[in-house]
């Protein structure tokens, strides 16, 4: 069975409805290591030999936060800059990382609509994505789109029931044999019809 880690990075969990709700069932997942970045390191003091021991004992990384001014919460992208490093993580000699899956769990108050060349953002949530995306490609990683969990602000109970159940059915998918081209054939990894709500 493969191991996923969660890094999971959001200043004001403790307010947050919907990453609770998502991460409830996952915290005690088996092979699965949810790592609150913010609980772990209030300093932002990242021990970077811990981080990349990590890396390497998980099959499948998840950077999963909310969607902050059209990127994620400043410690992720501490994190990345200091542990994913030259000649470890990229570089002539790094390949610790290669073909390992990686992939965005987002959460954004607006909805699909606002996220596209006619809404008011201009930009599709997988182009706010891309410094992700090409970092996973510098790192050698398989990229998966996002999952992505939109409009949070007027989200139903059941709405976010589904959503929750989705992500522990791609968790329970992506813990097993899966094919990464075939996820990759989707926007949003919620989209799957593989997963029911």
């Amino acid at each position: 069975m493969k191991k996923v880690l969660i890094l999971f990075a959001h200043p004001k969990f403790e307010k947050s409805r919907v990453n609770a709700a998502l991460i409830e069932r996952l915290k005690d997942k088996a092979h699965v290591t949810f790592h609150d970045l913010y609980e772990q390191y209030p300093n932002f003091h990242i021990n970077v030999q811990h981080e990349q021991e990590l890396l390497l004992q998980h099959d499948v990384v998840i950077w999963h936060h909310p969607l902050y001014w059209y990127s994620s919460p400043a410690i992720l992208k501490q994190w990345k800059d200091l542990v994913l490093e030259f000649n470890w993580a990229y570089g002539p000699n790094g390949k610790v990382l290669h073909n390992k899956t990686v992939f965005n769990v987002i959460t954004t108050g607006g909805s699909r609509e606002v996220y596209c060349n006619e809404g008011y953002n201009t930009y599709t949530i997988n182009e706010f994505l891309r410094p992700f995306e090409q970092t996973a490609k510098l790192c050698g990683m398989n990229y998966l789109p996002p999952f992505a969990v939109m409009g949070t602000h007027h989200l139903s109970d059941d709405g976010l029931l589904n959503y929750a159940n989705q992500y522990e059915q791609l968790i329970d998918l992506l813990q097993g044999d899966f094919n990464a081209m075939q996820l990759s054939n989707c926007f949003f990894l919620n989209d799957l019809k593989i997963l029911t709500v």
